[in-house]
């Protein structure tokens, strides 16, 4: 028996590897932008692989990249199924799609099953999610979202700490907005336009005591994701 589950070993092994080199290959292929050859690299990795669920995605980010976004999701929920409904990458991408499409309702399931399986792994799923709410005037769990998505590092960190200050600035505490937009602008090394115009604006309000409703002024980033 030991010599029979030791042949299966061996055949499997081989089997995991190609499909790796098929995965690594396509990756490659996608890198230069040639999807279509990418998306033939994917579709070798036989469905069982254990690099099968990862196939599915990538080649949803192909269809994504060729402007295939039914696609790219209905590939991406496919997936995310295949993981058993753990698949933050995928469930990021599914929820920018989505939302790209204007099903905001579905988008913000996406994100919020991204954040529930991320293990803060993806603060740029609560920083949209954010946004989301934001935008719906949902002020005080968009604060909680941006303010999460603040504390983690990365290119999302300032844009973060503005749309902080926005939610701030609306529940009237220009001192603390004042402080995280002079945190992103810090943090973008000084160009960061909408984040000085808040800050110039918060100071001018805090200077006149004309808070009314001129906090709506001041502005949310919502950086663009390019194909």
């Amino acid at each position: 028996m030991r010599s029979l589950a030791l042949v299966g070993l061996l055949i499997c092994l081989p089997l995991v590897a190609r499909a790796q080199a098929r995965v690594q290959s396509g990756n490659k292929l996608y890198a230069q932008q040639k999807y279509e050859l990418a998306i033939r690299e994917y579709e070798q990795v036989g469905e069982g692989n254990s690099e099968y669920a990862t196939a599915i995605y990538n080649i949803g980010v192909c269809k994504y990249e060729l402007w295939q976004t039914d696609n790219a999701i209905e590939l991406y929920k496919r997936a995310i199924k295949l993981k058993g409904g753990n698949y933050p990458k995928a469930s990021f991408a599914l929820a920018i799609a989505l939302e790209e499409q204007n099903k905001t309702g579905e988008a913000k399931e996406a994100y919020l099953q991204s954040v529930r399986t991320a293990s803060d792994e993806y603060p740029w799923a609560k920083f949209k999610l954010g946004l989301l709410e934001a935008n719906e005037g949902n002020v005080e769990v968009a604060l909680r979202l941006f303010r999460e998505a603040a504390s983690s590092s990365g290119p999302h960190t300032a844009s973060s700490h503005n749309n902080l200050g926005v939610m701030l600035a609306r529940m009237g505490r220009l001192t603390e907005a004042e402080k995280e937009f002079g945190i992103a602008l810090r943090q973008a090394g000084g160009q960061f336009a909408e984040a000085s115009s808040n800050l110039a604006l918060c100071r001018s309000l805090q200077a006149t005591a004309q808070m009314r409703f001129e906090v709506e002024d001041l502005a949310l980033v919502t950086p663009k994701f390019f194909r």
